[in-house]
């Protein structure tokens, strides 16, 4: 019998979020001395073809397809119960049961909505711990089946939701969303302004304009925030290197007021010392901005899960959103204008976080590992001796 408990975590790459909460799952797996612990984009590897296609339609979705996919995420959420699902159901299997015989893990993490793994269960009775970790504050009905042992998600919403479903409260933990650990630490602000060549006296405004290029007019927008002496631009421009060299000769003229970075490793750092971000309504980004309390603008969200996350955080008093370029503008100059909201936007958002969620969860599914483990030797034990 292993001493320590191999866990398997899927995840797909639909979008970053989900591979980044597996990747911090790993981790923190490692440091509570899990070494033995496997990731795998079951989909793409199960269907590489069918999968590079389906990912490429994704990120178009965030420009030229949003009504596509808005039919795709509220289409498949009202024909849940419907046997057109049973493709999907399906999707997978052959290499879960493969990689199951292989591996024979006593865990497995979904970071992304398969359906395949419990239904593995009900289809073959094999019985291999399932949790599924959400990473949207919102909840699609895709993630939830009766053979998934715990669900651990961002706030109270979302749980009442999977509730209503149907799923036992005591199934259902708040946890918050992993983040990166670097998020957690403490640092000096006064090392990083100077690291970034920044004045702590004024405003900083950080512009996440790298993902997926969804940001338009970038070098329009800081050409109008010129006009506020007493704030500083940071764009990160991530690895669209176009972008960054069309930024370059606006951050050379204007070097106190405007900063055109590449792609940013620490970029926790920069959440630090800035007053309020503009960014898309990722899962992942929103708790990292939660966990520094910073205020967020949230520019023209996809309809589906950044739709829902942004409503959220705008009713939380967290965010403001702008579904227009010139809405943008009026955000921070409203903003500027009354300091007093950026705090209370601050506070609000604050909380919104969790602390320590990786290793909540993990600890949480340690535990609950071995009890569905327990349970099950003795349903079996109990089956032989009838």
């Amino acid at each position: 019998m292993r001493s320590k408990q191999k866990v398997l975590i899927l995840t797909a790459k639909y979008g970053n979020g989900h591979v980044q909460v597996a990747n911090t799952l790993v981790n923190h797996c490692r440091d509570m001395g899990l070494k033995d612990v496997i990731v795998c984009d079951l989909y793409n590897e199960s269907h590489p073809v069918f999968s590079e296609i389906t990912q490429y339609l994704y990120l178009k979705s965030f420009s030229i397809g949003k009504q596509f996919y808005r039919l795709f995420y509220y289409g498949v959420d009202k024909m849940y119960n419907k046997r057109m699902m049973n493709l999907y159901y399906k999707m997978g299997h052959k290499r879960l049961h493969e990689i199951v015989l292989r591996e024979d893990p006593d865990i497995i993490i979904n970071t992304f909505p398969m359906i395949v793994v419990p239904e593995y269960r009900r289809r073959t009775g094999t019985v291999i711990p399932t949790f599924n970790v959400i990473t949207d504050f919102c909840l699609h009905k895709i993630w939830v089946h009766e053979n998934i042992d715990r669900y651990y998600v961002a706030n109270q919403h979302v749980k009442e939701k999977i509730v209503r479903l149907g799923i036992k409260p005591s199934a259902v933990k708040v946890t918050g969303i992993p983040i990166r650990r670097q998020f957690e630490e403490k640092l000096d602000h006064g090392e990083l302004f100077t690291k970034y060549g920044l004045d702590p006296e004024k405003k900083t405004l950080l512009i996440m304009a790298g993902a997926h290029g969804v940001l338009k007019n970038v070098r329009e927008l800081c050409q109008s925030f010129l006009q506020y002496k007493n704030l500083q631009t940071v764009v990160v421009c991530g690895k669209n290197q176009l972008l960054k060299e069309s930024l370059d000769p606006l951050a050379a003229a204007y070097s106190s007021q405007i900063k055109a970075l590449g792609y940013v490793e620490r970029v926790d750092e920069l959440f630090r010392i800035s007053d309020c971000m503009i960014t898309k309504p990722g899962g992942i980004t929103l708790s990292e901005a939660a966990a520094i309390g910073l205020p967020v603008i949230l520019y023209k969200p996809v309809p589906g899960q950044e739709k829902e996350n942004s409503i959220f955080f705008e009713n939380s008093g967290a965010a403001v959103v702008a579904n227009k370029y010139e809405e943008i503008q009026e955000s921070v100059d409203y903003l500027l204008k009354n300091g007093h909201l950026l705090s209370n936007m601050s506070d609000n958002i604050k909380k919104l976080h969790h602390p320590h969620s990786a290793e909540v969860i993990l600890q949480d599914i340690q535990k609950e590992a071995v009890a569905i483990k327990r349970e099950n030797n003795k349903k079996m034990k109990g089956s032989v001796n009838y």
